[in-house]
């Protein structure tokens, strides 16, 4: 038996991984293959619209940020920063901080007796004492209801593309307003396709930087966090997450939604000078006629289309981490799917952890972005010492 599982291996399995290699007499294994979301499932040519210094991946020392990977490359990593760059970085980390990654799929996971039991792929099974759950948002993407009877040929998410290239020549209605949306627009339209972006809202928003705000020296601070989520003074709170937690429950929400709505990155705006950006409007219904799709818009037109790309988000839900066996994801306490976790990340379930996304509804919108994974890795493994030392 181990001490930790933990399963995932993105920027939160490999931070969190990384910590707990570092406890004294904790035995312990990280499961996934490295990076394979950011590989897999984001289409080439995306840069990422957080900034430098909310970016780097943690280890406990410090020591394995993007600027030692540009040292190491030797040659400078260009900004904003290319996803496929930032791939590379995530697994030369995983080579230095969790060098034994199992790269096998943990297909479920039972908890008996107060000990967790781990089916591996390949039939094995690991018992751990506890595990931390990793994963990331690929389960939660969002398909509105309107779209959900028709057929991955003609509607997809955003989420299933590694490459664009394949709609050179075709009609594609792009749906949302946020950095996901616009951007996948932008390389639809350079990959030769005919692109549409709809959005609910009043007007599509960009994430320019303020003149003034930005450059009042240490003031800026008092204003900003370095990772920059959320808005002048909300950032402050977004970057502490032990403050957010202890915000009533509605606070908490509208102050998160507040602090991550829908917008693009500044450096967008001249990749979609080719792109129609339609405001005010939401689809009705979506019928699949052959091979196209007709879209009826609540301001009475129409689109008739070869794909619609939704680009509609993700919604945490832990009855959807099917891994978990469902008398588990049942004694999670939940609130509207997403895990309700200690000051530790721990769940109701003793011993499971949750980091990442599904950690956002107690820690704030900090943990939908790679900079909050510090503040879980060291949180998680302080309430990891306690808890396994007893």
């Amino acid at each position: 038996m181990i001490d930790v599982a933990i399963v995932g291996a993105g920027p939160y399995g490999l931070s969190v991984a990384s910590h707990v290699r570092s406890l004294d007499g904790l035995t312990n294994v990280a499961f996934g293959r490295p990076m394979e979301f950011w590989d897999r499932r984001m289409p080439r040519g995306m840069r990422l619209r957080s900034p430098w210094a909310g970016s780097h991946l943690a280890d406990p020392a410090g020591a394995l940020t993007l600027d030692a990977y540009a040292r190491a490359c030797g040659s400078a990593v260009p900004r904003p920063i290319p996803l496929e760059t930032f791939v590379d970085y995530g697994r030369w980390f995983q080579r230095h901080a969790v060098p034994d990654l199992d790269t096998r799929t943990v297909t479920r996971i039972e908890k008996r007796d107060g000990v967790f039991h781990l089916e591996i792929e390949g039939k094995d099974g690991v018992e751990a004492r506890a595990v931390v759950v990793a994963v990331g948002v690929g389960p939660f993407a969002h398909r509105p209801d309107q779209f959900r009877e028709l057929s991955r040929q003609t509607v997809s998410h955003a989420s299933e593309h590694a490459s664009l290239d394949g709609f050179a020549g075709r009609s594609v209605l792009v749906v949302g307003a946020g950095q996901s949306a616009l951007e996948t627009a932008a390389l639809l339209a350079e990959a030769g396709a005919r692109v549409e972006v709809l959005c609910r809202g009043g007007a599509v928003r960009f994430l320019v930087r303020s003149s003034v705000l930005h450059r009042l020296g240490p003031f800026s601070r008092l204003l900003y966090s370095p990772a920059e989520v959320g808005p002048a003074v909300l950032s402050l709170l977004a970057a502490a997450p032990s403050l957010f937690r202890r915000l009533p429950g509605p606070l908490r929400e509208t102050w998160c939604a507040r602090c991550i709505r829908p917008a693009g990155a500044a450096w967008l705006v001249d990749r979609l000078r080719t792109v129609t950006l339609t405001t005010g409007v939401s689809v009705v219904t979506a019928v699949e006629k052959g091979r196209r799709v007709t879209v009826l818009l609540n301001d009475g037109t129409e689109r008739v289309v070869d794909h619609v790309m939704l680009c509609t988000g993700y919604r945490v839900d832990v009855e959807r981490y099917d891994f978990l066996a469902p008398e588990i994801r049942e004694a999670v306490v939940r609130v509207q799917g997403k895990p309700c976790l200690s000051a530790g990340f721990e769940s109701s379930v003793p011993g499971l952890y949750f980091a990442g996304a599904s950690s956002a509804w107690t820690f704030g919108p900090l943990m939908h972005f790679v900079a909050g994974a510090r503040f879980a890795a060291e949180r998680i493994c302080r309430d990891l010492r306690r808890r396994l030392a007893s």
